[in-house]
């Protein structure tokens, strides 16, 4: 199957990526970004050994959840914007929010996750190209500051690192210095021994510039369409 093969291209890649780094292959997660693609499409990567998967839209999981929410051992992250108002939706569908951008949306993950009885995974959003059009915090923001000291209140919710996605180039060299700004983000907070913050999920690169990623220190690549294709969003 096409899927397959796909992805065992992409895991020889994500391997020789990693031994160049002199990383550890095994220190690295393949997030398959199935977003548009149907539930046909995430049960071939599954059967291929695919466990975790990538959605960016809450109305458009809901229709798939029930034909995949059974399948064992995989996850489910939400990694598009995420409106407030479906956050306790997000809550109820979602294994981890890799893409939280305001403590206003912490807050509401926070209170969802308390009535379910659960604690739930979360990556902070970081918009390192400064884009107007993206979601995400500054690096530099008060308000990123305001949701690191407010972890400690909001326990039913994990902060596990950090998320961006740089401006795009058809260069994955250009990509670098962002990733390279996301992980001394990440290694200036994490020399704060914040409480209730853990900052060892950086998550970058996609399809197009995973390997340079891996280079500067990804610790999960989110890779769609070398996996499932090209999308089609009519």
């Amino acid at each position: 199957m096409w899927i397959s093969r796909n992805l065992a291209l992409v895991r020889e890649r994500i391997e020789s990526a990693a031994r160049h780094a002199a990383r550890n292959p095994s220190d690295i997660t393949l997030m398959a970004v199935s977003k548009t693609f149907s539930v046909q499409s995430i049960r071939g990567a599954y059967e291929a050994g695919q466990r975790v998967f990538g959605e960016n839209r809450v109305q458009e999981f809901a229709g798939k959840a029930p034909a995949v929410r059974a399948l064992a051992g995989a996850e489910f992250h939400l990694i598009g914007h995420l409106q407030s108002n479906k956050s306790a939706r997000a809550t109820e569908l979602f294994d981890s929010v890799d893409s939280v951008d305001s403590l206003r949306l912490a807050e509401r993950l926070d209170d969802g996750a308390l009535r379910l009885g659960k604690v739930l995974p979360v990556l902070i959003e970081i918009n390192v190209g400064g884009e107007e059009q993206k979601s995400g915090l500054a690096s530099a923001s008060s308000e990123l500051e305001q949701l690191f000291q407010a972890a400690p209140r909001l326990t039913n919710i994990h902060f596990r690192g950090l998320m961006t996605v740089p401006p795009y180039s058809d260069d994955p060299e250009q990509s670098r210095p962002y990733f390279r700004m996301l992980r001394e983000l990440r290694d200036n907070m994490a020399k704060r021994h914040l409480p209730c913050v853990e900052l060892g999920v950086l998550s970058m690169g996609m399809s197009h510039d995973y390997e340079v990623a891996i280079g500067e220190g990804s610790t999960c690549v989110r890779i769609g369409t070398a996996i499932f294709g090209q999308r089609d969003y009519q």
